[in-house]
């Protein structure tokens, strides 16, 4: 295609997805609503589900790209698992918040913070407080080859970690399924609330007693 457009990046997808929850084209649970329920004919019907069409380049013979339900079943997957994490820590800690959020890798490096906490990524923060280490361990690692009294402080740091067994965990599944939730079944995130107001919709497969799919409902600040 002459855009050279062939799919979408890691960082990409966080802020599609985030994005459709915002707009009310996504629910709290994850599900894509029919045209009828978002109002748009992006959202077409692919199989059982919805899928919501994010590129069409097929009059040039390019890819026609869309946003299917199993996509955001993958990204609920993934961030479920990053939270439950970090709501393991908070609890290994006594901690019922955190004061900022460090996001270390290049894949950090590229996320928006505002696109991740949409989606239930990272606990509620204030945006400001939510910074990117780039590559952490590669700074690591020059730093602990090129210092030596910096060597000798991270081999102390490296002996105070105390490691938490997410898989023996017994709060790990119940955080895990709250977060499948977006941004999160029952974790308040007021400072989220404060910058972005979340459509409260509903969407599912099967009728109610007045006769639709689920629908708009009121906006959630």
């Amino acid at each position: 295609a002459a855009t050279g457009v062939t799919g979408i990046c890691g960082s990409g997808i966080i802020e599609v997805i985030a994005e459709m929850r915002l707009a009310g084209i996504v629910d709290a649970g994850g599900l894509i609503g029919s045209a009828e329920q978002t109002g748009t004919a992006r959202c077409r019907p692919e199989g059982r589900t919805n899928a919501y069409l994010l590129h069409d380049g097929s009059a040039r013979g390019g890819p026609v790209i869309t946003v299917t339900q199993g996509d955001i079943r993958a990204i609920q997957l993934a961030k479920s698992a990053l939270y439950a994490g970090a709501r393991l820590l908070m609890d290994e800690m006594g901690a019922d918040r955190v004061d900022r959020v460090v996001l270390a890798g290049a894949f950090g490096a590229h996320i928006s913070p505002k696109h991740a906490m949409v989606l239930g990524m990272i606990p509620d923060v204030p945006l400001d407080k939510v910074f990117s280490a780039g590559n952490a361990a590669g700074t690591g690692a020059r730093i602990a080859l090129l210092n030596v009294a910096s060597r000798a402080a991270i081999e102390a740091g490296v002996k105070r970690i105390h490691k938490v067994a997410t898989a023996i965990e017994p709060r790990f599944q119940e955080h895990f399924v709250a977060a499948n939730a977006i941004p999160h079944a029952t974790d308040p995130f007021p400072n989220l609330n404060a910058v972005v107001s979340l459509p409260d919709v509903a969407f599912n497969t099967r009728s109610n007693p007045d006769g639709d799919a689920g629908g708009r409902r009121r906006r959630r600040g």
